[in-house]
C-alpha cells in the first residue's frame, strides 16, 4: 500500500520546457505523470553523509528532479574514497565533500537547489538542520549518527530512509514511526564498542553502496510521489556474493523509548556516550589506546634508530601484510592472538600495530590480562608510518 508524504505543495509548481524534455521518461509513466514530477520538484530531502551511500543517493535524487537537496558532511575528498564514492572525482581530491558533491549534482541537473552544510550532524544542530526537509536519508557509517538521525525523524514525524553496508552485505529500510517501527524498535541498544568493524577497518565492495544507495533514493522517490509499497516495517537484506535479497518483517515496539506509548527520549541525547564511540567515522584518527599506552611513529623510529630491544607485533590479516609491512614487524593476526599468547614472554617489551591503531588498541587488554604489561600501541598504525616516516610506502 502506497503512502504519500503530506506537506508537499505542488499546486503552484511549474515545469519549464527544458524540464519537460529532461524528465520526459518520467512524465510518460502513468505512475508518475506531470503531477508526480511536480511533487518531486516541490519536495526536499536531506542527505546525511556524502560518502559511499550518499553519493548514489544524491546523484539520483538530483537526476530525478527533487527540487531541494541538502547535504551534511564535514570531510574532504581523499583518494581512497574514489573506489566507491562516485559523486567525487580525482579533480576534487582535497575539496570539501559537500562542495564536490554539489558541483557534480548541479552538473547533472542545474534545475535543482543544493544546500550544503559543512559540519557534523550533532545533537546540537540536528533538529535545526532537519527541520526544512520532508525526508531524511541516512548515509552514515557510525552508530551514534544512526541513532541521532532516527530520533530526529521520530521527533519531527519524518521518514528516515536507512542504509547500511559492510564488505559484501547491505541493508535498507524506511523507519517512519507514524506508520511503523523506528530504528530503535529494531536496535534498542547499540552493539558494544569495537564489536562491529567499520568499512574503514573491514572494507567494502565498491559497487555495494551503489546498490543500497539507489534503493534508498528509490524509496524517497516513491514516498514523494506516493506510489508503490515502501520499505516500512521491512528490513531488506542484500548479499552481493550470493546475489540474494531477503526481507525481514519488523514490528513496532510498544515499549520503544522514543516512539512507544510512554517515550523517555524526548529530545536528542549524548549519542557518543550512549554508543561508546565518536560521532563520526574517522576511525583512522581514533584508536588511541589512551595516555601512557600509545607510542607515536616518531618515537618508534627513534627506538629503531637507537637499537632498543622490543618486539613489534602486527595484528593485521595476512592479506594486508602482503600489501605493505615493516621489516622489523612480526605478523600475528588479531584473530590468532589469543591462541598464541604463549609465544609472548611477559618479560619482553611489545609494540602492537595495525592499519590505523584501532585493532591493535583493542588487543592491549588481552595482553595486559595475560600479564604482559610492557606493551604499547602504535598510534595511527602503518598509515601514520607511511605518512610521517616513509612516504615511499603505499597507503591503503
Amino acid at each position: 500500500m502506497s503512502i504519500t508524504l503530506d506537506g508537499i505543495r505542488a499546486d503552484d509548481v511549474e515545469l519549464s520546457n527544458e524540464e519537460i524534455t529532461r524528465y520526459s521518461r518520467h512524465l510518460i509513466m502513468p505512475e508518475v505523470t506531470l503531477v508526480g514530477q511536480k511533487r518531486l520538484k516541490a519536495a526536499s530531502v536531506l542527505c546525511v553523509g556524502t560518502g559511499g551511500l550518499g553519493s548514489p543517493v544524491a546523484l539520483y535524487l538530483a537526476a530525478a528532479g527533487v527540487g531541494r537537496i541538502g547535504l551534511v558532511d564535514y570531510d574532504v575528498v581523499e583518494a581512497n574514497n574514489l573506489q566507491r564514492q562516485i559523486i567525487h572525482g580525482t579533480s576534487t581530491i582535497g575539496s570539501l565533500k559537500v562542495e564536490s558533491a554539489r558541483e557534480r549534482m548541479l552538473d547533472v541537473n542545474p534545475h535543482i537547489e543544493v544546500a550544503v552544510h559543512n559540519e557534523l550532524f550533532t545533537s546540537e544542530n540536528a533538529l535545526e538542520l532537519a527541520a526544512p526537509y520532508d525526508i531524511i536519508i541516512d548515509g552514515t557509517d557510525n552508530f551514534p549518527t544512526r541513532y541521532l538521525v532516527n530520533d530526529v525523524c521520530v521527533l519531527q514525524g519524518k521518514p528516515n530512509i536507512y542504509g547500511s553496508i559492510f564488505r559484501f552485505e547491505g541493508q535498507a529500510a524506511v523507519f517512519w514511526s507514524q506508520h511503523g517501527p523506528c530504528y530503535r524498535c529494531l536496535f534498542p541498544e547499540p552493539p558494544p564498542p569495537g564489536l562491529v568493524p567499520s568499512c574503514a577497518e573491514g572494507g567494502v565492495l565498491g559497487i555495494l553502496p551503489g546498490t543500497i544507495g539507489t534503493i534508498q533514493s528509490t524509496e524517497a522517490i516513491k514516498l514523494i510521489i506516493g506510489i508503490g509499497e515502501p520499505l516500512i516495517g521491512k528490513l531488506l537484506l542484500y548479499d552481493a556474493l550470493e546475489m540474494s535479497l531477503d526481507e525481514v518483517r519488523l514490528k513496532k515496539n510498544p515499549d520503544c523509548v522514543i516512539c512507544g506509548a510512554n517515550p523517555t527520549v524526548t529530545e536528542p541525547i549524548d549519542y557518543e556516550q550512549f554508543c561508546g564511540m565518536p560521532l563520526h567515522d574517522h576511525e583512522e584518527e581514533q584508536g588511541a589506546a589512551g595516555e601512557g599506552w600509545d607510542i607515536t611513529v616518531a618515537d618508534l623510529k627513534s627506538r629503531f634508530d637507537g637499537g632498543e630491544k622490543f618486539r613489534l607485533v602486527d595484528v593485521r590479516e595476512d592479506f594486508e601484510w602482503d600489501i605493505v609491512h615493516l621489516p622489523q614487524a612480526e605478523l600475528i593476526p588479531m584473530g590468532d592472538l589469543p591462541a598464541r599468547l604463549s609465544e609472548l614472554a611477559s618479560t619482553d617489551e611489545y609494540v602492537l600495530m595495525c592499519r590505523t591503531g584501532v585493532r591493535s588498541a583493542q588487543m592491549l587488554p588481552l595482553l595486559v590480562g595475560a600479564g604482559i604489561t610492557r606493551v604499547k600501541n602504535l598510534k595511527g598504525g602503518i598509515r601514520a608510518w607511511a605518512t610521517e616516516i616513509d612516504p615511499d610506502l603505499p597507503i591503503y
